[in-house]
């Protein structure tokens, strides 16, 4: 029976997943009516059939059985797939619809500096470069124009989603998500309250250093440093004034060359994603970064907007973190075995991501001489740092916003926004300031209650690194250690549980000793 059961849904639910992601794909790199119309159908088709509720109760009393260890496996992940969907078709159209209209007012937007249309690119350039406060100001406020032109909608979009999670029983869609996702919000909550403490007193002495640095640079009081200040739009990135700038490295380089180079080095193949993928800026086209496992039989894809610098440097290994994990699953599994955990799957993104500030990678890939890379060692050690904690600091600014955001989403979502920016982030608002900043956020409207993953991913890089100097003596350039990722971290794909798997590999549960020694060591 349980055989059936799973045999029958894979089977609906394979082809419908295909049609959903390469529609999802196609609107993603050319924004249309008619793109926008594809992804539409064929999301709804998915949903249809995930909706399936004879099918849902048949996964349900299945699971209720002794099963075998794989069986119940498969049982478990239809279940979590399948149960946020048991609601009205009415209601599953209507957010399909409006998180379409949403995400393509995402892709299709452009903020306006200085009279003329640009992209996120160069809002970004001018944060990090510009010297001329009003030119920062005007940037750092064209990157939150979306906000306003989503606000209403994705404010709905948070009311449908409660609809579909109380209507399940639960007390929101944050509590929904993360239930459905195999995780315990219990212990996120704890884990997000544990990382506060790791990282509120190391963040605030390296900001105040910071602050010291900007005033000088920009004539001005610490007291009157604004967003706009601080080199990113939400500031979630280590500003040039704040740690080691190594744009200049990658200056008129080869980027994804450079990308493609790194993982040869661990033995893992990344050219048949780079052929299938779209890795330059356009017009109509998503500005973001994502990977995508169209089909889990081998077609995977990279949607960037690369630059010669090192934020793009740092994406591309990130992104192609994500792909080597999709392309490494055993063949072999079922097909809904064939996938990853969202935070075992960043945990090897940021793993990726962080190779472009190793002084190792620098002098062996990008071609520093070895004087030099060691040179900077000691201030890219403190800027990895710097990164965790900076970062760390916008997840919680994040997380805790979404929690607000389904708790109520007719409260003062602005004030919410700038009271959690001011506490976690230690960035005051602009004077006056009512405007619907969050919903600039695209992970906010199109990718809800995710932002945790990434945290937690950090925590599973930290613990891989550990791994891989213990076992192999590192990462860069060690095909072994390519093959121990590629054995124990990418072949299970779903048969293991997402924390099982992490225990596994690293030889110890998920948690904070090693980030908290990382960070207490380089910014101390």
């Amino acid at each position: 029976m349980t055989r059936d059961v799973v045999a029958e849904l894979e089977e609906r639910l394979r082809p419908r997943s295909l049609a959903a992601n390469l529609a999802g794909w196609e609107a993603s790199i050319e924004a249309t009516e008619a793109t926008e119309a594809r992804r539409v159908e064929t999301t709804l088709a998915l949903t249809d059939a995930l909706a399936d509720a004879e099918a849902f109760a048949a996964v349900a009393a299945a699971r209720a059985n002794g099963r075998d260890p794989l069986a119940r496996r498969r049982l478990d992940l239809l279940h979590g797939a399948l149960l946020p969907h048991q609601v009205p078709a009415s209601l599953r159209r209507r957010i399909v619809e409006l998180e379409a209209s949403v995400e393509t007012r995402f892709v299709e937007h452009r903020g306006v500096v200085g009279g003329v249309a640009v992209s996120d690119n160069e809002i970004k350039r001018i944060l990090l470069r510009s010297d001329d406060p009003a030119e920062r100001r005007e940037a750092w406020e064209a990157s939150k124009t979306v906000g306003a032109a989503v606000a209403d909608d994705v404010r709905e979009l948070a009311r449908l989603r409660n609809d579909v999670a109380r209507s399940l029983g639960r007390r929101d869609w944050f509590a929904l998500s993360v239930e459905a996702s195999e995780m315990d919000e219990g212990r996120l909550l704890a884990t997000l309250a544990e990382v506060d403490r790791i990282t509120a007193e190391p963040f605030a002495r390296w900001k105040a250093a910071l602050d010291r640095s900007l005033a000088e640079r920009f004539g001005c009081a610490e007291s009157e440093l604004r967003p706009w200040h601080y080199g990113d739009p939400f500031f979630q990135r280590v500003p040039p004034d704040g740690g080691v700038d190594l744009d200049h490295v990658f200056e008129g380089r080869d980027v994804v060359a450079l990308a493609q180079r790194t993982y040869d080095g661990l033995g893992l193949e990344t050219r048949p994603v780079l052929e299938r993928s779209d890795l330059y800026p356009r017009e109509r086209k998503s500005q973001h970064a994502f990977c995508l496992d169209v089909d889990r039989e081998g077609d995977v894809r990279v949607l960037c907007n690369v630059v010669p610098n090192a934020a793009w440097m740092a994406t591309m290994l990130h992104e192609l973190g994500h792909a080597v994990f999709s392309s490494g699953h055993d063949a072999s599994l079922p097909w809904l075995l064939r996938d990853a955990h969202l935070t075992a799957t960043e945990g090897m993104a940021i793993l990726g991501g962080r190779m472009y500030a190793d002084p190792e990678w620098l002098e062996r890939v990008a071609g520093l001489s070895a004087a030099d890379a060691q040179g900077l060692a000691p201030g890219l050690r403190a800027t990895r740092a710097a990164a965790a904690v900076v970062f760390a600091r916008w997840v919680l600014v994040m997380t805790t916003f979404e929690r607000h955001l389904y708790a109520d989403p007719d409260q003062d979502l602005d004030g919410v926004w700038w009271e959690l920016v001011r506490r976690h982030q230690r960035v005051t608002p602009p004077d006056g300031r009512r405007a619907p900043d969050w919903a600039a956020k695209v992970h906010v409207a199109c990718a809800p209650v995710y932002y945790h993953t990434y945290l937690y991913g950090d925590l599973i890089a930290t613990q891989l690194t550990a791994t891989l100097r213990r076992e192999v003596g590192g990462l860069v350039d060690r095909p072994e250690a390519g093959a121990l990722l590629a054995a124990r971290l990418f072949a299970p794909g779903e048969s293991v549980r997402w924390d099982a798997l992490v225990a596994r590999v690293t030889g110890e549960p998920l948690g904070t000793r090693a980030y908290a020694e990382e960070i207490a060591s380089a910014l101390a």
